[in-house]
């Protein structure tokens, strides 16, 4: 089990693969396996796949103290500069679409192409801040409602009929959320990463979900209007977790926004 250390963390990662580098970077509660470990199989036949684990979700260790964003974007660099030399794409979602735009501003040189997947530029917003204080006062009063609360938020409408009654009971019995969600959502509240955005170079896709009520399209609308030169793709009537599912549609997304040819020169 691969770790790199880094400012009294021992930050955590899976690698898969060979190649150039692809790092994929999780969301608030996920991790490394819960969000990409069927996504790795789309990839791994021609690139290094590397999934860091950021303070919080999985094998990664800290002080348990405040996360801030210049911390998760310290460990998905240092997880990717142990494993791959040079420029890698970046794929972020949710939270970890805030910690890859950091990475691609403040270290130009490591991001040589940046996909932003349900991210968001900042919580200043009423509904945004409303959003996550909610969310952190049904985590310390009724882990159930929690979770019903993520689910209802999280899924659209047509994903959440497809798990079916049984299916959704299931995710009330299961063992999530881990137990650094909580510092993860303080962080979502408090993100403000506006004064990075412009300084992102890399070429940048942007992939915001039309049914998404975690994260709503605003949040990629914010980061496309901020990003030089970015493109923004919305997929209607999804929701923010919708391609967890299948990740087939997204793998193509990304995919194809990889191989293009890098543009002509002015």
């Amino acid at each position: 089990m691969p770790f790199v250390s880094l400012r009294d963390t021992e930050v955590h990662y899976e690698v898969d693969g060979r190649g150039p580098g692809l790092v994929l970077v999780h969301g608030t509660g996920g991790d490394a396996e819960k969000v990409f470990g069927n996504v790795v199989g789309h990839f791994d036949d021609t690139r290094t796949v590397v999934r860091p684990n950021f303070g919080g979700s999985g094998a990664t260790t800290d002080d348990g103290g405040e996360l801030s964003v210049d911390l998760i974007a310290d460990q998905v660099a240092a997880a990717t500069r142990a494993v791959v030399d040079g420029p890698v794409d970046m794929l972020g979602f949710s939270l970890g679409a805030v910690a890859a735009a950091a990475v691609a501003a403040t270290r130009p040189e490591l991001v040589r192409r940046l996909i932003l997947v349900g991210g968001w530029a900042h919580s200043t917003g009423p509904r945004d801040r409303f959003y996550f204080e909610t969310w952190r006062k049904l985590l310390d009063t009724d882990r159930e409602l929690f979770k019903r609360f993520s689910a209802l938020t999280g899924f659209g409408a047509d994903a959440l009929d497809a798990f079916g009654h049984e299916g959704l009971a299931q995710s009330l019995a299961d063992a999530w959320p881990p137990p650094g969600i909580g510092r993860q959502i303080d962080l979502g509240a408090r993100v403000d990463i506006r004064e990075l955005l412009p300084r992102i170079t890399a070429p940048t896709l942007i992939v915001g979900f039309g049914g998404d009520a975690m994260i709503p399209m605003a949040g990629s609308r914010q980061l496309h209007e901020a990003i030089p030169g970015s493109r923004l793709l919305e997929v209607t009537g999804q929701g923010h977790m919708d391609w967890f599912a299948d990740p087939s549609g997204l793998g193509g997304i990304t995919r194809e926004f990889l191989d293009e040819a890098p543009a002509a020169a002015a």
